[in-house]
C-alpha cells in the first residue's frame, strides 16, 4: 500500500490564493490543470524555497526538479502574466512576478492571539541555546516573506529574556 507524502510546502496556502492562481494557471495552459506535483513544486517557490531545495525537501533529483519547473511552473507563469518572450533571471522570479500580479493574500490574524502565542505565517526554523538561564545564541531563519517586522523581533526577544529573568 502505498503512503501519501506529506507536502512539506502547505504554509503557501496561508499567503497565496492557490486556488485562483490554480485555475488561472489552468487556463493559461489551454484548461489543462496542474498536477499534483507540479502544485507541490509551485508551492515551493511560493514559500521562497530554491528549485536544489524543494529537490532535498522532496527527496528527488535537483536536476529533475529544475527540468520539471522549466517545462511546467515557469512556462505556466510566463503564459499566465504575458511574459512568453522574456526571459527568467531567477527562480525566485516566479514569487515576485505573483506577488506583483496580485496572487499574495494580505495575511492578518483573524482573532485576538492566545497570551503566549506568536502569529507567523511562514515556515519559521528557530534555534535558541540557553544556559543557566542565560541566552547565549539566539538564531531565527524565515523562509519567503514573513508580516514580522526586525523591530518586533527585536521586542520579542527582549520580551522573551524578560521572562526568563
Amino acid at each position: 500500500m502505498a503512503t501519501k507524502r506529506k507536502n512539506p510546502f502547505h504554509q503557501a496556502a496561508q499567503s497565496w490564493d492557490l486556488k485562483r492562481l490554480y485555475a488561472d494557471l489552468a487556463t493559461a495552459n489551454g484548461n489543462k490543470p496542474l498536477t499534483p506535483m507540479e502544485q507541490v513544486h509551485l508551492q515551493g517557490l511560493l514559500c521562497g524555497y530554491s528549485p536544489d531545495e524543494i529537490a532535498t525537501k522532496l527527496v528527488k533529483s535537483s536536476d529533475g526538479v529544475k527540468s520539471d519547473l522549466c517545462r511546467t511552473v515557469y512556462s505556466y507563469t510566463k503564459k499566465l502574466l504575458g511574459k512568453d518572450n522574456q526571459e527568467l533571471d531567477n527562480w525566485s522570479s516566479i514569487a515576485r512576478w505573483l506577488e506583483q500580479a496580485g496572487y499574495k493574500v494580505q495575511l492578518c490574524p483573524s482573532g485576538p492571539q492566545q497570551e503566549g502565542e506568536m502569529i507567523l505565517p511562514v515556515e519559521t526554523e528557530a534555534l535558541i541555546k540557553i544556559v543557566n538561564n542565560n541566552f547565549q545564541r539566539v538564531e531565527i531563519h524565515f523562509r519567503g516573506v514573513t508580516t514580522v517586522s526586525r523591530e518586533m523581533l527585536k521586542k520579542m526577544l527582549r520580551d522573551l529574556e524578560a521572562e526568563e529573568e
